[in-house]
């Protein structure tokens, strides 16, 4: 298959209560884990890529590596560039052959992002492209975002209908209490705020900071009206425990392949159960009629 934009895929999540995983690649060996699990799973999937991905592997890598896996696979792909900082950004990564973008101009005023979402959706649209908005800001860290707890800015449900009535996104990510990166202490998630939200919009809603959510919780989410979850650390913490312990355990491994190989199998591990509690495994079947 060719990548796909995420617009018919979360479409049907919404509408079956499930939610398609957004897993994170940083090198071939994240891809090749997400993409084979995927696979066995029949579930569709979501590759994010965040700005410093894109700097540390390149451009033409990235789309490389994400054209082969979508080549090679029976199942949904969508190439998508997660927390864009920019139009400017945006529109480089959709010249390059990505399927979907997010613009995250959650750092400005309400009214500067959704003129700024605005403009991307104009651009990203009128080449099939899909476009992912976010509103209010999620604390924690990830790649080359951090927003400190104080920070924190939870939108209400009308202000979250109210953007979205501006600005025809195709999904939307609004604040409600989760946290880029592993938890200190639990979550508290406004299930309220995503019911709210999810019964007066048609389009799917997104959960960012998935890494370390009690499974209950996002169990709830989905019910609630969760379409997507997006979940880059925890893949990151079994790939680098599992690298660190056959290194440390192997003083003489010397071939590079061994230890990668091991990582991606944690991966890969990590992958299935987030499949599996999302309940998207053998979801795809319709997705690729329509096609």
């Amino acid at each position: 298959m060719t990548l796909v934009s995420m617009s018919e895929m979360l479409g049907k999540a919404k509408k079956e209560k499930y939610a398609v995983p957004q897993f994170n690649i940083i090198n071939m060996e994240f891809t090749q884990a997400i993409v084979e699990v995927s696979n066995e799973e029949n579930s569709p999937v979501i590759l994010g890529v965040g700005e410093p991905t894109i700097k540390y592997m390149g451009m033409e890598y990235v789309i490389a590596i994400a054209n082969a896996a979508a080549k090679n696979s029976s199942i949904p792909i969508t190439l998508h560039l997660d927390h864009g900082s920019s139009f400017e950004v945006v529109m480089q990564c959709i010249k390059a052959g990505f399927s979907s973008v997010m613009i995250d101009g959650s750092k400005y005023s309400f009214e500067k992002n959704i003129a700024l979402t605005n403009k991307v959706v104009e651009a990203a649209h009128s080449v099939g492209v899909s476009v992912e908005a976010e509103l209010g800001t999620i604390g924690g860290a990830e790649d080359n975002i951090f927003v400190n707890e104080n920070d924190v800015i939870l939108p209400s449900a009308e202000e979250a209908i109210e953007f979205w009535n501006h600005t025809n996104v195709d999904a939307l990510a609004v604040a409600v209490g989760t946290a880029h990166g592993m938890y200190k202490i639990e979550p508290k998630i406004k299930f309220d705020v995503i019911s709210k939200i999810s019964n007066s919009i048609p389009v799917p809603l997104v959960l960012h900071g998935g890494s370390g959510v009690p499974e209950q919780d996002i169990q709830k989410a989905i019910n609630c009206g969760i379409s997507k979850i997006n979940v880059n650390t925890e893949n990151q913490v079994a790939f680098s425990n599992a690298v660190r312990q056959i290194i440390n355990n192997n003083d003489d491994i010397q071939d590079s392949r061994l230890f990668l190989r091991v990582g991606r199998d944690a991966v890969k591990e990590m992958v299935r159960s987030k499949i599996r509690l999302f309940s998207s495994a053998n979801k795809t079947d319709a997705i690729i009629l329509n096609k």
